[in-house]
């Protein structure tokens, strides 16, 4: 099995669609690397996925906004089809299993979501316990049992 885990901003709002009796979610993540070139000149590299998203939780897709940053996993697909000039064009897009809500871009209020596991609809484990502090010992440290 190959995974594919893609954290970046939606390019524009999602469409959630039916297909056959089920709900699909697509969305599209943009992300950007910055390097230097050989001469040592900033360049930007961006790579776009397209995400399907099959799933009866429908109830992220308000918050799936432009410019919203998600992350999301699950198994990609590379693409291809025929351009217009003649040449073939390449596609990345990922079948969706999980998908967060990590914020919105800027403070312009995109729609997102900023907090934490409610924000993702991937199966949640199981809560964690609470690790006790030194300062909630109540027993004598003097009384070692050994």
């Amino acid at each position: 099995m190959i995974k594919l885990q893609v954290i970046g901003n939606l390019g524009k709002d999602c469409v959630t669609n039916a297909v056959n009796g089920k709900n699909v979610i697509n969305f599209n993540v943009a992300h950007t690397e910055k390097f230097r070139d050989a001469q040592g000149n900033q360049k930007d590299k961006t790579i776009w996925v397209e995400c399907a998203y099959w799933t009866d939780r429908t109830g992220i897709a308000p918050y799936l906004k432009k410019g919203t940053q998600v992350y999301a996993e699950g198994t990609p697909e590379v693409r291809t089809y025929p351009k217009n000039d003649g040449t073939t064009g390449v596609s990345l897009t990922l079948r969706v299993q999980t998908v967060q809500l990590l914020g919105s871009r800027g403070s312009e209020g995109g729609g997102g979501y900023s907090g934490g596991s409610e924000g993702s609809y991937a199966s949640q484990g199981a809560p964690a316990s609470r690790v006790s502090s030194p300062g909630d010992i109540t027993e004598p440290i003097d009384d070692l049992p050994f």
